[in-house]
């Protein structure tokens, strides 16, 4: 009888609170969303990089490192264990200036040996004007393969005013089959160091070593 008596008290507090609920919040009508996902080849990498930093280098301090050193890296993408699927991932990239601060190199991995210690470019990864679309992938997995005078061209830069730190930067922005269409990712999920399903940004940086 006590039990019976419990489980009506407990139907009706829920009732009640479903009868009174007049907020409707954003997080309750949450989308499970595809996610983009880098490979680097990090063999072509100038300098020694990690696969989970999401960054490759360029060597200065090689004569013909213009000609003969390569960026290359593969976009994919992450569907939630086959639940959503991309139909575009728009590629924007830019040339970049170092930060106040850059990362330091070598790369240093975190107590788990596996993600770097702290984030490889700067945050919020947000797309601006400085941008330039470069492509929209609609098929995948697709690799992408420049040296350092291809890139210069693409942007438009003189190499000759490069210094170390510096670096080029690929942003995405991805559309879904559904039509949602996704430009900008929040901070934690961009951030290599914390290892999210979510490969926002890939870049190259340059270095004299």
């Amino acid at each position: 009888m006590k039990k019976a008596l419990i489980y009506s008290l407990f139907a009706a507090t829920a009732l009640l609170a479903n009868s009174c609920k007049d907020v409707d919040y954003d997080w309750e009508q949450f989308k499970i969303a595809a996610t983009p996902k880098v490979t680097i080849n990090i063999e072509k990498s100038a300098l020694p990089t990690y696969q989970t930093a999401n960054v490759s280098f360029f060597n200065m301090a090689d004569a013909d490192y213009a000609t003969t050193q390569e960026f290359e890296w593969t976009l994919d993408y992450y569907d939630a264990g086959g639940r959503v699927h991309a139909q575009s991932i728009d590629v924007y990239v830019s040339f970049n200036k170092r930060e106040s601060s850059p990362p330091a190199y070598p790369i240093t991995l975190s107590l788990a040996g596996v993600w770097p210690n702290i984030r490889q470019f700067p945050l919020p990864s947000t797309i601006r004007s400085s941008d330039m679309l470069y492509e929209t992938v609609t098929e995948f997995p697709k690799t992408f393969n420049h040296t350092p005078a291809e890139l210069a061209e693409i942007v438009g830069i003189d190499l000759d005013t490069v210094e170390p730190n510096d670096y080029f930067l690929f942003k995405f922005a991805i559309t879904m089959t559904d039509g949602t269409r996704l430009v900008q990712f929040q901070d934690n999920a961009c951030d290599e160091s914390r290892g999210e399903p979510c490969d926002c940004r890939t870049g190259v940086r340059f270095k004299n070593l």
